[in-house]
């Protein structure tokens, strides 16, 4: 039988003895190097300084009188007062002295057409009046004439002087005297009509301001054609408009199912886009008796207490109704946090304002409460975040993260 000369791999073994001392040295030195690495991350990791995770709420500026808005609407600022200003009369216009912005009184001299045909016109008519004086004065004189011819007729016909034919021509001509009398005096009163017709001709020529008020536009410029209809070419209707700054009011669109909530000679309170930081008191003055259909909307106009300068037409317009009349303290801007953001330390009042990442407190002093805010004051500002609800164990400066809503 032939035997199998492969070799016994089952009696091989490594000699541990053969490795060298210094690499199994270097080996262990690894390690251990290691191991120091891991502990010491380990150790600056607990280190570390524990981060936070809060909820945040600003501070922001509140007013104490929206604690008794019931409804917000917007609307425009209108003048209730306007009037597209024109003429009666058709011409070039001559003079404007007014320009946007200027303030007139009632009867002011706004501008002028050229007058010159009518002028002539009041003129004729004018030399019409001296001529029919003239005229009734010669009817007078003839008048008088005539009837003294009558009284020296009557006379001789008593004496048989003269015929009863002469008496009755005498008595003719003063009848015709007398009637050419009354037909003066009649032309006087015709001709006096068509003066003072020619005058007021004159006087549409001028325009004048029908009320006090500022002028909000200009529409023509000397030299344009005025007519009253603007049917001509290149001709202009208007010459300005203007509008009573005292008429201010604001008109707002109401929702029909709100009007149970206001009434004529409610309260408002006024913010005007324009001027942000200033809050007008104000009155609901009348509401528009009808419906809109297409919006189910009704016109409510607002009147100002008290008329600003530098309120104008047009502005927009933040209107909120209240439930009661504020006082001028009321609407003055106080800061304000959430209620919840208060805590206590030691006695005194803090809030923890996050500033770069860490909660700063902040000693405050509190005030009224306005609904879910109360009013502070301190070493703090609008739009600030603060922590909502800060946990007994917050102390100051400690790092927190604002977790996400």
């Amino acid at each position: 039988m032939q035997q199998d000369s492969s070799p016994d791999l089952t009696r091989l073994k490594l000699d541990r003895s053969a490795i060298p001392k210094r690499s199994r040295r270097r080996r262990w030195l690894w390690w251990g190097a290691l191991t120091v690495i891991v502990v010491g991350a380990g150790t600056w990791f607990a280190l570390q300084p524990k981060v936070l995770t809060v909820f945040a709420t600003p501070v922001v500026t509140t007013y104490p009188s929206q604690q008794f808005v019931v409804l917000n609407a917007t609307g425009y600022v209108v003048a209730q007062r306007k009037a597209a200003i024109s003429s009666k009369a058709t011409g070039r216009l001559d003079w404007l002295g007014v320009t946007e912005g200027s303030r007139v009184k009632a009867g002011d001299v706004i501008a002028r057409i050229d007058a010159r045909d009518v002028v002539a016109q009041a003129e004729g008519a004018a030399a019409n009046v001296r001529a029919t004086q003239a005229a009734l004065a010669q009817a007078l004189a003839e008048e008088t004439d005539a009837r003294a011819q009558l009284k020296r007729s009557l006379e001789l016909l008593t004496k048989g002087f003269v015929s009863a034919a002469s008496v009755d021509t005498a008595k003719a001509r003063a009848d015709r005297a007398t009637a050419a009398v009354a037909n003066a005096r009649a032309n006087i009163l015709v001709a006096q009509a068509n003066s003072r017709n020619a005058k007021v001709s004159v006087d549409y020529t001028v325009i004048r301001a029908p009320f006090d008020g500022v002028i909000l536009s200009k529409s023509a410029n000397v030299g344009d054609l005025v007519t009253p209809f603007s049917n001509a070419t290149d001709s202009k209707g208007a010459v300005v408009s203007m509008a009573d700054m005292s008429t201010l009011e604001v008109e707002a669109d109401v929702s029909e199912s709100s009007l149970s909530r206001i009434r004529v000679g409610q309260p408002a309170e006024i913010v005007l886009d324009a001027l942000p930081d200033a809050r007008f008191r104000g009155r609901i003055s009348r509401m528009v008796p009808t419906i809109d259909r297409a919006k189910a909307t009704v016109m409510t106009k607002v009147r100002f207490d008290e008329i600003d300068p530098r309120i104008l037409p047009e502005m927009s317009a933040k209107v909120s109704f209240l439930s009661q009349d504020v006082s001028p303290e009321e609407q003055k801007p106080l800061l304000a946090v959430a209620s919840d953001a208060l805590a206590q330390r030691d006695g005194r009042t803090l809030i923890f304002v996050i500033r770069d990442g860490h909660a700063v407190s902040v000693p405050v002093t509190p005030g009224k409460k306005i609904g879910d805010l109360t009013a502070v004051s301190g070493a703090i500002r609008s739009g600030e975040k603060v922590v909502l609800k800060p946990a007994a164990d917050l102390v100051d400066g400690a790092l927190v993260k604002v977790a996400a809503k």
